[in-house]
């Protein structure tokens, strides 16, 4: 079989560039997606969100024991069906800080600041407040809905907002507009209080298309490279027949930063000592393949509440109850995902851009609850404050553990490597606490649940982080953009020495941004469509 470009991944990216690639009917489309159909219940019930960890659309990757934490192994959930993560995440729309994106162009990515990224997370949005928040950050009209839950909140949330105001925290109605810095609501990608992915929103809408296949169970085994150029994939169909795909034109990895360096070091990409320790052949050296991963942490406060929040919701009679509310008027707590309201902000008061986000979660969790497993979380409400490490200074790797492309890649991200990494996060608990001490949360608050177990000093609190702290879910970085010796990829996303192949997922962003990651990610794509059909913004 033979296409023009073939596009391997499914996720946030793959939808987009399967979506606008083969607008042009002269374009033969061929999308491989590892994962099945995205036909799962919950993934379309925003409440459905924990339930899709640790289940057949989730890779459940998990990371080498990290050494600054008790050597404990973090799990990393990754999406394994149509629509990527963005049919398993928390379905939060952050774009990250303006000066984000000026740094990739001062990496020498000269077309990727801020003013050259806006119109296309603008393009790609059709927001449901923009007489509100006005059309000079916001689009309308484009495939993606973002809005704000308008149909369910928890008075933890409103409570959340008020006290942070009273602690000085400034009020932004829009964490996406023209300041980053404050707090307010979170933007969701959700429509009609349904999950609105990747696939929902770009890929059905083109699967009529004749020029464009998508086949899923699909899962690539190697890029096939013949004289520096990519000419086609070699994938395995439904975990029995090996297929080969051939490409005219182009190949493009959109598997995300976990699998797009694993399968480039499958194909022979990458620093030439590991390929020859696995026994891959050499196709290019490219040492920074898999290197430069960066990531956001968090860990949890948690209270008991005298309102009602999330966890009593979770109790078996009261799921039926409010899925059956969900089903007949659309409504109740089965409409919103893990989050509602959310505050960026300063440790170091020098900075040009918030250093910690606040992600408030209407559910309280304790010291027996797995976060990634609603079955453990206590039945009594609360909330959770979890502060974010924004722009982590430990940088990690991702190789192989074999060459079977069926096992897992090795993930070893060194998470608190770096001191800098605990001493915000510790200084993030503090704020959290601070915050709950403050009217109207305080009137609410029953009794706090964590941290109080290690004690309220700095070497307490950062036992506390140790021993809970988890990933957010956003790695990045380990297909970097850039000209330097250890980036993979340059600012056109071409592979460096090979012809017809490009990366376009969060592998390629230089340095993490300051938010969750799956808005830009949608714009790398959108951006990157352009690029390879030619066309310009007018």
């Amino acid at each position: 079989m033979t296409f023009d470009y073939i596009i391997i991944g499914a996720g946030s990216a793959g939808c987009v560039l399967a979506n606008r690639l083969s607008a042009d009917p002269n374009n033969q489309v061929l999308l491989l997606e590892a994962g099945g159909p995205d036909r799962k219940l919950e993934i379309h019930i925003p409440a459905g969100y924990a339930k899709l960890h640790r289940s057949e659309v989730d890779w459940g990757f998990e990371t080498e024991p990290q050494e600054h934490l008790y050597n404990r192994r973090i799990y990393l959930p990754r999406g394994k069906t149509l629509g990527g993560c963005s049919s398993t995440n928390a379905m939060a729309y952050i774009r990250g800080h303006r000066e984000d994106y000026n740094d990739w162009a001062k990496l020498g990515n000269s077309t990727w600041g801020y003013p050259d990224v806006l119109p296309y997370f603008k393009r790609s949005e059709h927001n449901e407040q923009l007489t509100q928040l006005g059309s000079t950050y916001h689009g309308s009209g484009g495939p993606l809905n973002v809005t704000f839950n308008q149909v369910f909140r928890t008075p933890a949330a409103d409570a959340f907002v008020a006290s942070c105001l009273a602690l000085g925290i400034p009020e932004n109605p829009d964490v996406n507009g023209a300041e980053q810095e404050g707090v307010g609501l979170f933007q969701f990608n959700i429509k009609n209080q349904k999950r609105h992915s990747a696939a929902t929103a770009f890929l059905i809408p083109a699967l009529n298309r004749p020029n464009l296949k998508v086949i899923t169970r699909a899962q690539t085994q190697r890029i096939l490279i013949e004289q520096d150029r990519a000419v086609g994939v070699e994938f395995l169909s439904a975990g029995k027949s090996l297929q080969v795909a051939s490409a005219k034109k182009e190949v493009i990895l959109s598997a995300g930063a976990f699998n797009s360096p694993q399968l480039l070091l499958l194909s022979g990409v990458g620093a030439a000592e590991e390929l020859k320790r696995f026994g891959v052949p050499l196709k290019k050296e490219l040492p920074g393949v898999g290197q430069n991963l960066q990531d956001h942490l968090f860990v949890n406060a948690s209270a008991i509440t005298s309102v009602k929040g999330i966890n009593h919701a979770l109790a078996p009679f009261s799921q039926l109850k409010y899925l059956l509310q969900y089903a007949i008027k659309k409504n109740g707590p089965m409409t919103i995902g893990p989050l509602e309201a959310v505050a960026f902000t300063k440790v170091d008061k020098n900075n040009d851009r918030p250093d910690l986000q606040l992600h408030f979660a209407p559910i309280q969790a304790d010291y027996a609850t797995d976060l990634h497993n609603w079955k453990t979380i206590p039945l009594v409400d609360g909330f959770s404050i979890l502060p974010t490490l924004l722009k982590p200074k430990s940088r990690g790797y991702v190789g192989l553990h074999s060459n079977d492309p069926h096992a897992a890649p090795l993930v070893q991200p060194n998470f608190l490597s770096e001191e800098q990494d605990l001493k915000i996060l510790v200084e993030g608990i503090k704020l959290a606490l601070e915050i709950m001490e403050q009217n109207p949360l305080s009137a609410i608050t029953k009794s706090k649940v964590v941290p109080p177990q290690y004690g309220s000093s700095d070497d307490a609190i950062a036992e506390h982080v140790k021993r809970r702290l988890e990933t957010v879910y956003h790695p990045v970085g380990t297909c970097k953009m850039g000209q330097d010796e250890m980036a993979v990829v340059d600012d056109q996303l071409r592979v460096h020495g090979i012809e017809g192949l490009r990366v376009v997922d969060a592998s390629i962003m230089p340095t993490i941004v300051s938010g969750n990651t799956n808005a830009p990610v949608y714009m790398i794509a959108e951006k990157a469509a352009d690029i390879i059909l030619g066309n310009s913004l007018d």
